[in-house]
């Protein structure tokens, strides 16, 4: 095969569409249009929002407090919660996420500390609370922040 044999699969390519070049290509003139007015000329049309002179959604909704867009989210999970996983196993994002505790990781996950656990785990994540890390700790396993 050379390069001037190389053509696109069949019905994969489609012709440009070109307005305003006649009547016989079933918009032409106008160019679909219309007749005159604010959107037949150029530059013609209203910004994003505007809703012809009423109060704007943006602007009729109250709007209240801050959100800051820089901020840590975590998925969190709780210390009972880490139970169905084996003694002494290796527990990271990937298990956990493998096991179903959570489906998206967000920023990191971090480990609240409701509940008890009975296991020996090495746990390795972005955050603990600090009865948490206490209660893995005190189950004889290993907190490491990634």
């Amino acid at each position: 095969m050379k390069l001037h044999e190389l053509s696109p699969a069949p019905g994969s390519a489609k012709k440009a569409y070109r307005k305003g070049r006649g009547p016989g290509s079933g918009n032409g003139k106008t160019a679909g249009k219309g007749h005159k007015g604010q959107n037949a000329r150029s530059g013609g049309g209203v910004r994003p929002g505007f809703e012809g002179g009423q109060m704007p959604l943006a602007r009729r909704v109250p709007k209240r407090g801050f959100n800051n867009i820089f901020a840590t989210r975590y998925a969190t999970i709780n210390v009972s919660d880490l139970n169905r996983f084996e003694d002494g196993a290796v527990v990271d994002t990937d298990a956990i996420i493998a096991s179903g505790l959570i489906k998206k990781p967000l920023d990191g996950i971090k480990i609240l500390g409701n509940g008890e656990l009975e296991k020996k785990l090495t746990v390795t994540v972005a955050a603990f609370s600090a009865s948490a890390k206490e209660k893995i700790e005190k189950a004889g396993g290993k907190t490491q922040v990634i």
